[in-house]
């Protein structure tokens, strides 16, 4: 299933889709001793991971030198793939269950992943600063934004930073309450469906939520 990934992607380097085709052995196999993804989930690794995390490629192409927080990480979706599509981009991956964070680096490990580390922390607790947060539907974004806000570094007039979140549903009264406790101002939002540029009928009703910082 691959092949799904390169279908979206031609511009991929040989490295880059040998890395790719190794994740489904590679999480097949860490699977099989920790559970970071649903057993029932493993053999829709590629549509249901893989390619929805990189609908924030499509949505934002991360500058060389740009670095990125992946909050809730889990199995290590979306910061792995995104750190095999951008190379020159420094990905910090962080989850608050340990034996996850112990897969995850052993993934980044076997790919030979140079931009990539991933580290058992809370986003609360984590002291550097970034261009943007990235995440998959880890809590509700009122909930979420107050633990990243102060580690993004403000936008300039060469780069629109901020968190690009991944959620399925009817959002809209979600996003609203967030806005209202977080004090932001509603034209620092935008949203875009992952239909946009996936056909699968499993991205109708998942979106791309961008907050500008």
């Amino acid at each position: 299933m691959e092949e799904l990934i390169f279908k979206y992607f031609p511009e991929l380097t040989p490295l880059q889709k040998e890395q790719i085709k190794t994740l489904a052995s590679v999480y097949k196999e860490w699977n099989a001793k920790v559970n970071v993804i649903s057993r029932k989930d493993i053999d829709n690794l590629y549509l249901h991971h893989v390619l929805h995390s990189l609908a924030i490629a499509k949505h934002t192409k991360f500058p060389h030198g740009s670095s990125v927080l992946d909050v809730g990480t889990g199995g290590g979706f979306p910061g792995i793939p995104l750190a095999i599509l951008f190379p020159g981009t420094n990905f910090f991956l962080c989850d608050s269950i340990s034996k996850k964070v112990k897969v995850v680096n052993e993934v980044i490990k076997v790919l030979g992943l140079k931009n990539a580390e991933a580290k058992h922390t809370r986003a609360q607790e984590v002291n550097y600063e970034f261009d943007f947060v990235v995440s998959r539907a880890v809590t509700d974004l009122a909930q979420f934004i107050p633990w990243v806000w102060n580690k993004i570094i403000p936008s300039g007039n060469q780069l629109s930073r901020g968190i690009i979140y991944l959620k399925g549903g009817d959002l809209d009264q979600e996003i609203a309450q967030a806005l209202k406790i977080n004090n932001i101002n509603s034209k620092c939002i935008s949203r875009s469906n992952v239909s946009e540029w996936f056909e699968e009928e499993w991205f109708l009703e998942k979106e791309v939520i961008f907050i500008k910082r």
